[in-house]
């Protein structure tokens, strides 16, 4: 009995080893998957990130962009359409015919899209705007976190990032429609003090008096 049981014990005991290894392995292989994952995941949220700013920052400046089309919907826009060779194998007209009736519709339609935007621009107030009236509503200056937090609270449709805001704050003090002011390591931002020129006029009549 004792040389039957030592074999079994032998046996089982290697069988623990190797599930005991394996488990150890799968648990570093989770781990390493589980880092990976995460590290994906916080890339993705920067990229996403960066592209909300630079959206903002366009927005601020400004510029009015037709949206990029996918590259599914141009493949599919070019197959449909004739190439030289079909059109030319029927008359010898037929190929300056068709460039000829595509230019205006072409044409037509940046003009209508242009338009669009451009109403859909009017329509909205820039970034700019929204800025220059707050800080005229301002008695106190503000920082640029101060400012951000009210302008989201104002318009919580909007996507405002405290770097486009600080961006913007800069253009306005660099055209003199807003002033800046240091208080140690930070920076506070105020609308433009009105000048005094009626006072300087009237100073001279009151000496001739």
């Amino acid at each position: 009995m004792s040389e039957t049981v030592a074999p079994a014990t032998e046996l089982t005991s290697q069988y623990a080893a190797q599930v005991t290894n394996d488990l150890e392995r799968n648990v570093k292989e989770q781990e390493r998957l589980t880092a990976e994952i995460a590290s994906l995941q916080q890339q993705l949220a920067a990229v996403q990130h960066d592209h909300t700013v630079l959206v903002n920052v366009q927005q601020a400046l400004g510029i009015v962009q037709a949206p990029a089309r996918p590259a599914a919907e141009a493949e599919a826009e070019s197959a449909a359409e004739p190439s030289p060779r079909q059109t030319a194998d029927g008359t010898h007209g037929g190929k300056p015919k068709a460039r000829k009736s595509a230019a205006p519709r072409k044409a037509g339609g940046r003009k209508s899209g242009g338009k669009s935007a451009d109403a859909a621009q009017a329509a909205q107030p820039t970034l700019v705007e929204l800025i220059r009236r707050h800080l005229l509503e301002l008695k106190e200056p503000r920082s640029t976190a101060e400012i951000s937090a009210a302008l989201v609270q104002a318009h919580p449709e909007r996507q405002i990032a405290d770097k486009v805001v600080r961006v913007t704050l800069e253009g306005l003090v660099a055209k003199s429609q807003a002033e800046r002011t240091k208080q140690g390591r930070s920076v506070f931002y105020t609308a433009p003090k009105p000048a005094a020129a009626p006072e300087a006029e009237a100073q001279p009549d009151d000496a001739d008096r």
